[in-house]
């Protein structure tokens, strides 16, 4: 993946200071993996944001076998199971997204200067607060920065935040999109996202990436073909497109299936699997870049 990276997305690094990964969860390793040379990670998932472990937690001889099975799937498969990782973490007082993200950032050979939580106002303005654990403001979104310096002496900084990304949440909790906004020209990544913006009620985020990046690095199951722009848009098809696991069936894409099979431009070889067609044979990746690329 390190190889193929680095050959197939030179120029996108290069151009990239920023990326938003939607739908993330607490996946650092994957987009750094991707883009290692960004010096901001955005990263929005469901999952409750938590706080650095407890020096008791991480005494818990209990604490590497849960924190091993949690990870089995992104590991294995490059997905997270949301569901049984919380239950894993919960078993040894693992509050969220912030203990993983730490130990992904470690595994970069990165060194973490610090953790703080932060908070989106109603406005998309970035804040302070004490505690992440507290509940937030009626409006506000709960998150936390963490300050990397990587292997080559780099500073980087990873925000995550706990947010509902649906049109119904959007409407009366917009600052993600407000402070989304303000980022400047994006890079996007979205990977294993449950195909949400295929549907009609994830359009607010699903325009909100097609509005301010200049690249998409995205599977199958981020933005659907048809709501890309073409004019606008340039493709890059990587791997195989079959069709989507039995899971989310209805998501299946005759336009991409037809992409595929373009014998004037042909897909690239993807070699690694990724996604929920996560063996090699089966995954693909979608590079779409911006034609007249936006500059703020």
């Amino acid at each position: 993946m390190n190889r193929w990276a680095a050959a197939e997305l030179d120029s996108v690094r290069q151009a990239t200071a920023t990326v938003f990964y939607p739908f993330s969860g607490p996946d650092f390793l994957n987009v750094y993996t991707m883009f290692p040379t960004a010096r901001t990670y955005v990263m929005f998932g469901l999952e409750p944001v938590g706080s650095v472990p407890s020096r008791e937690n991480l005494e818990n001889p209990a604490l590497l076998p849960a924190v091993r099975k949690s990870l089995w799937s992104v590991l294995n498969f490059s997905f997270f199971r949301t569901n049984d990782m919380a239950v894993d973490l919960k078993s040894v007082n693992l509050d969220g997204a912030v203990p993983l993200l730490m130990l992904f950032a470690a595994r970069t050979s990165s060194h973490l200067q610090s953790v703080r939580p932060v908070q989106l106002d109603a406005q998309g303005q970035l804040h302070e607060v004490a505690d992440t654990t507290r509940t937030p403001g009626s409006n506000a979104i709960q998150g936390a920065e963490l300050k990397l310096q990587a292997a080559d002496g780099t500073q980087k900084t990873i925000y995550y935040f706990s947010a509902d990304l649906s049109d119904y949440k959007l409407a009366t909790k917009s600052a993600p999109l407000a402070y989304v906004r303000t980022l400047g020209p994006l890079t996007t990544y979205v990977k294993s996202a449950t195909y949400l913006m295929h549907k009609s009620y994830f359009s607010k985020i699903r325009n909100l990436v097609l509005e301010r990046s200049n690249y998409l690095l995205q599977d199958d199951s981020g933005i659907a073909m048809k709501y890309f722009p073409k004019s606008n848009w340039q493709f890059t098809y990587y791997g195989t497109y079959r069709r989507p696991i039995n899971l989310f069936a209805k998501q299946y894409q005759p336009e991409l299936t037809a992409a595929y099979h373009d014998s004037l431009h042909r897909a690239r070889p993807l070699p690694f699997g990724t996604g929920y067609n996560w063996r090699q044979t089966d995954s693909n990746l979608l590079l779409a870049k911006r034609r007249a690329p936006i500059n703020k």
